[in-house]
């Protein structure tokens, strides 16, 4: 005959038999969610559902670690805390890697719930739980805490490889994004050796990273002029890369059809602000030569001064404008101009040339790289470029930490 003690017992395993099905039933229901890719506010839905209706916990504080913070994802039951107030009490039990008991805890806010649950990951704190009303004792309590940790801990690690996969598709876009912008950028760059009866062209460019805001152009007009540009645009990547392709068509259709520079820089400015709501700007310097009066004219767009060395005058080309993109009219507009000796030489660059780390005891100004262009004015233009980079690695031991573009003309 089977007592009242043996039935009890038939009873309480038959219970914990049936809550153990139950759990590997959830287990096995988040699981096959989370192999379907379903969303994150879905996951934490399923696990409140959990808690709230099978598990009858009537409090639930679910922080979660992202970018080096922690964000609450889920809540209900009780007055709701601010995050910055329930991640200081959590910071308390940072020590805690286990379910612990909160009854009777100092902390007046902690003491409030009934059980803090730690998530972590190679010692790294990935989320805390805290719930409350939650009345059960014995051998059934000690298993539905495990439980709650198990089922916590997958939708954490749910969440972190969501994350993980969003990083992942964010690089990847933008390693594609940075390749395409240095397509771009390759198809604008011109050759970087020319030489002809008037001018020989040496030309240098070094990105910082894969793909920087430079560049330079250079063209015929007709049989007796040609025209150049080296310019900068803000920001980097496959958004500036356009804006340049952008520029430089339009620079190319207008110098054919006006010969004034002054209204061909009005127009780009026009044509940048429409493009960009004056959100991004451009610096520039655009000449223009004439072989046969040998009238160099230029327009300086707020970029670092070209400097021209002719006859024993060494002098940097300041007149023109502030940058382009800036303002729907320009301020100002002054046109320079200049006659240019046989043998001169004009040298180019983007303001890159002057930005390096320098060491204490180093020194590079414009002041001094003048000097450097006249001392080595009767250098050909790519032999110029060369010993210059040369000159600064050797006396400069900081790195660099912008675009260079070296753009020299020699003048025959």
């Amino acid at each position: 005959m089977q007592t009242i003690e043996e039935g009890s017992g038939e009873d309480e395993l038959i219970k914990l038999l049936l809550k153990r099905q139950w759990e590997l039933n959830s287990l096995l229901e988040v699981t096959q969610a989370i192999n379907k890719n379903t969303s994150a506010p879905v996951l934490i839905q399923m696990l409140e559902v959990i808690l709230k209706n099978y598990l009858h916990i009537g409090k639930l504080r679910f922080l979660v670690e992202r970018q080096g913070a922690f964000v609450c994802v889920s809540k209900y039951g009780g007055n709701f805390e601010t995050v910055p107030v329930l991640y200081k009490a959590c910071l308390q039990l940072k020590k805690v890697k286990i379910p612990t008991a909160l009854a009777g805890h100092a902390d007046r806010l902690l003491s409030s719930y009934s059980y803090f649950i730690p998530i972590y990951h190679k010692g790294k704190a990935l989320a805390y739980a805290l719930i409350g009303d939650f009345n059960l004792s014995g051998e059934m309590l000690s298993n539905d805490l495990n439980f709650i940790q198990t089922l916590i801990n997958v939708i954490v690690v749910a969440l972190e490889n969501k994350k993980l996969f969003r990083e992942r598709l964010q690089a990847e876009r933008l390693q594609r994004e940075l390749e395409l912008a240095a397509e771009v950028q390759n198809m604008l760059i011109p050759v970087k050796v020319h030489k002809d009866k008037a001018v020989e062209l040496g030309a240098k460019y070094l990105p910082h990273q894969d793909i920087g805001g430079d560049y330079f152009d250079f063209f015929r007009l007709n049989d007796q002029e040609f025209l150049w540009c080296i310019a900068d645009v803000s920001g980097k990547g496959i958004s500036a890369a356009l804006l340049m392709a952008n520029f430089q068509a339009s620079l190319r259709a207008w110098a054919t059809v006006d010969d004034d520079l002054s209204n061909v820089v009005r127009r780009l400015n026009t044509i940048v602000i429409k493009n960009t709501k004056g959100e991004r700007f451009i610096t520039l310097f655009l000449a223009k030569y004439n072989e046969s009066t040998r009238k160099l004219t230029y327009i300086n767009a707020g970029h670092t001064p070209s400097i021209l060395h002719t006859g024993n005058t060494t002098l940097p080309l300041r007149a023109g404008t502030t940058m382009i993109g800036v303002f729907e009219e320009l301020p100002f507009l002054n046109q320079g101009e200049t006659i240019v000796d046989p043998g001169s030489l004009l040298f180019n660059y983007t303001d890159g040339l002057m930005d390096y780390e320098l060491n204490k005891n180093d020194h590079w100004d414009e002041d001094t790289l003048i000097e450097f262009v006249k001392d080595y004015s009767h250098l050909s233009a790519d032999k110029f470029n060369q010993v210059l980079m040369d000159h600064l690695n050797r006396i400069i031991r900081g790195r660099r930490i912008d675009d260079v573009t070296l753009l020299t003309l020699k003048f025959c």
